[in-house]
């Protein structure tokens, strides 16, 4: 286990893995994505009560959950380097987090969007779409501190801490909607019993799930390995490439 865990935190090892697996993870994700639109815009039936308002479901639910997960993998792996010491977590944290950022302002935006309607408001100080906002300074904080520091050691623990203290806020989101007192709405696929949406409009949201699960790794990979290209870029291993 160890073996393998160290493996994996082995730059040169992760350079070839994720050259390899990019071209495949990126196919995956067109095809989930494109098929998951059709199914979402075409086949699925409008509701009985937003109409065809609701397929902006499609968009949103998957840059929600991917926020949460892209935030959650980050501090991880910014604990990690900060424990072990392993460059490789803190490239991944630092590869992470502009694309969590970027999922975690369409996730705001795509709610906003769909809130005007439904609401009568683009924004509402709830407890959910404030601590989404929240998230998103988190990621900015994050990208600061790095870009603040010239010594990427320095931006890697400076950075790192900040991850692994925001990692509260995570839970904060994810039960908001039962905590306190909402507008919106609970969850529909996670939760006890059957999910609260019928089949026909439940599978193109799982596999839009699946499409941004694969986009997202696939982006990861790309950054991370030009984080190794920078951070690696006098290693005897990465010249002789």
């Amino acid at each position: 286990m160890w073996k393998l865990f160290h493996q994996f935190g082995s730059p040169p090892h992760f350079y070839r893995l994720a050259g390899y697996l990019i071209p495949w993870f990126g196919a995956a994700a067109l095809i989930l994505i494109l098929i998951a639109t059709y199914g979402g815009l075409v086949l699925a039936p409008a509701d009985y009560l937003q109409g065809d308002g609701f397929r902006i479901i499609y968009v949103h639910v998957p840059s929600a959950s991917m926020s949460l997960f892209a935030y959650t993998l980050m501090a991880t792996a910014a604990g990690i380097g900060l424990i072990w010491r392993i460059k490789l977590a803190h490239a991944v944290a630092a590869a992470v987090a502009p694309i969590g950022a970027s999922f975690t302002f369409l996730a705001l935006a795509t709610g906003s969007i769909w809130g005007k309607p439904m609401w009568g408001t683009w924004w509402a100080w709830d407890a959910r779409l404030t601590s989404e906002l929240i998230l998103l300074f988190l990621f900015l904080g994050y990208m600061s501190l790095r870009a603040a520091n010239d010594d990427v050691g320095k931006a890697d623990r400076a950075s790192g801490l900040l991850a692994v203290v925001g990692v509260v806020n995570v839970p904060i989101i994810h039960y908001s909607v039962e905590w306190w007192n909402s507008l919106h709405q609970g969850a529909t696929i996670i939760k006890l019993g059957k999910p609260a949406i019928t089949g026909d409009m439940l599978w193109p949201l799982l596999m839009m799930l699946a499409g941004f699960g694969f986009y997202f790794a696939t982006v990861m990979m790309i950054r991370t390995r030009s984080q190794v290209l920078q951070r690696e870029r006098k290693s005897q291993w990465l010249k002789s490439l």
